[in-house]
């Protein structure tokens, strides 16, 4: 005959062996429930599945640093607005005296989408003149100016250069 204190540790222990064995069991039989289903889903166009939450990188570090050291800015920017009608390419001065070629009237400004094959300019309006900043740079501020994307040829993603007389900026990406 057992004592009672063994008899309470037996039931304890069996009762505890007979709960560790459910609970591998439980977790066996949802694990086989949920597992997905393999879906039968056909292959989407490369043209479907372009967009990417990952944003392109703009250009090198090294790139960055030669704008600042050679023309006088940096965070070169290329941005759609107004509905895709207009680019905007803004920089941020660095230094005003390398910067003046930028602000430069006499410069014509063009942005070149090598993919869309399309040379945009900057339009002039009559009231108001060039869609541009034209005053002399200080070091600090950012300046933009508009090119006209009539026919939305210009996409975001595309990589566009930005010509403004002997200023070349390559491979800026449209955001």
């Amino acid at each position: 005959m057992l004592k009672k204190s063994t008899k309470g540790s037996l039931l304890i222990v069996s009762a505890t062996l007979l709960a560790g064995s459910l609970i591998p069991c439980k977790a066996l039989a949802q694990t086989t429930q949920s597992a997905p289903k393999p879906a039968t889903q056909t292959a989407q166009p490369a043209a479907a599945t372009s967009h990417s939450r990952y944003q392109p990188s703009r250009f090198p570090k090294r790139a960055g640093e030669y704008y600042g050291m050679v023309w006088g800015v940096d965070s070169l920017q290329v941005k759609l607005a107004e509905s895709g009608e207009v680019v905007k390419f803004t920089y941020r001065v660095l230094d005003g005296d390398k910067a003046k070629v930028l602000n430069d009237k006499k410069n014509e400004p063009s942005l070149i989408d090598p993919q869309a094959r399309v040379k945009l300019v900057v339009p002039s309006l009559e009231k108001v003149g060039q869609l541009r900043q034209s005053a002399t740079p200080e070091a600090g501020k950012v300046y933009w100016m508009a090119f006209s994307n009539k026919g939305r040829h210009v996409k975001h993603g595309d990589r566009v250069v930005v010509v403004i007389g002997q200023f070349r900026a390559d491979g800026l990406v449209v955001d």
